[in-house]
């Protein structure tokens, strides 16, 4: 069982990129998911100097930890005007750049802004969607990295099945699936059974996190794209093994189905600081209680 940990820097919003890689080290963790973002403390940003990725590199390496995704936060790859969407794939080609130098294998991506109460009766903006990837999937195979669409609210990948059909109509060996059950859980989509079943041989990366539902269970519906806000929330962020999803299982699902790869903690502080405490508790235990889990698959 190869199944290998990494922090995620949306987690340590108190630390620059350098601390959080010092830390994701002093508790054993084995890699790191880096932001791509302005103005964002614990994040590259997104023009990035040799420096910078420099100075990154070499604390990782002193570290022991190996930088396996960067996390950009463009979405418009399906947009009706051109040059919107020539603009975020230009945007999306300097992370893949980024990436080839630090030996980042994964980038993630928000398949396409798309809210929930949108539609698409000509199939233009999947079109536009399908177009990107395929032209992204070429620059970012040329360079060794593989593109990872998220299920995630407000894209065109918000369940497993959508994730699969695009993945699918792609066809493209440097882009496939993100997969966050804790993200189809409370948009209420597939079940982890239903959704491993599904998506399961797109997926290359995935992350892990925990929730616990409101009292009533309330429908979820958002009009941002990176995070809900405050009063849309149909769930508390929890302690990775604190709340209801599966993990156990999960995880022994997708072993079975010959996935034992990364599992990135993409520990919520940087959008709920309330509801967990500093990484260097809170995903520590995640990291301990994954751990732990390890232990029981067969």
């Amino acid at each position: 069982m190869n199944y290998k940990i990494a922090g995620h820097t949306m987690g340590t919003p108190e630390y620059t990129v350098l601390e959080a890689i010092e830390l994701f080290g002093k508790i054993g963790l084995d890699g790191i998911e880096i932001v791509v973002q302005d103005d964002y403390k614990s994040g590259l940003p997104t023009t990035c100097s040799k420096e910078v990725l420099d100075a990154v590199k070499d604390m990782a390496k002193e570290a022991g930890i190996k930088i396996i995704a960067l996390t950009p936060y463009n979405s418009k790859f399906n947009s009706l005007d051109s040059e919107v969407r020539k603009a975020e794939k230009n945007e999306i080609r300097k992370v893949i750049g980024y990436a080839q130098y630090l030996g980042a294998k994964y980038i993630r991506i928000y398949a396409g802004n798309y809210a929930g109460n949108e539609l698409d009766p000509d199939g233009k903006k999947r079109n536009y969607l399908i177009e990107s990837m395929k032209e992204l999937g070429d620059d970012a195979q040329k360079a060794g990295v593989t593109l990872v669409m998220e299920n995630h609210f407000n894209t065109m990948t918000v369940s497993a099945r959508q994730s699969m059909d695009a993945a699918a109509a792609i066809a493209h060996p440097a882009v496939g699936i993100l997969y966050d059950q804790a993200n189809l859980a409370f948009t209420l989509q597939e079940d982890y059974k239903t959704a491993i079943e599904i998506q399961m041989d797109k997926v290359r990366y995935v992350h892990v996190k925990d929730l616990q539902f409101k009292e009533g269970n309330i429908d979820f519906v958002s009009d941002e794209v990176s995070h809900p806000k405050e009063e849309d929330r149909n769930v508390i962020t929890r302690i990775m093994g604190e709340g209801s999803i599966e993990w156990p299982d999960i995880l022994q699902m997708m072993y079975d189905r010959g996935y034992d790869g990364w599992l990135s903690l993409e520990y919520e502080r940087r959008w709920h600081p309330d509801d967990i405490p500093d990484a260097s508790v809170g995903m520590k235990k995640s990291a301990e209680n994954l751990r732990k889990y390890f232990l029981s698959i067969k």
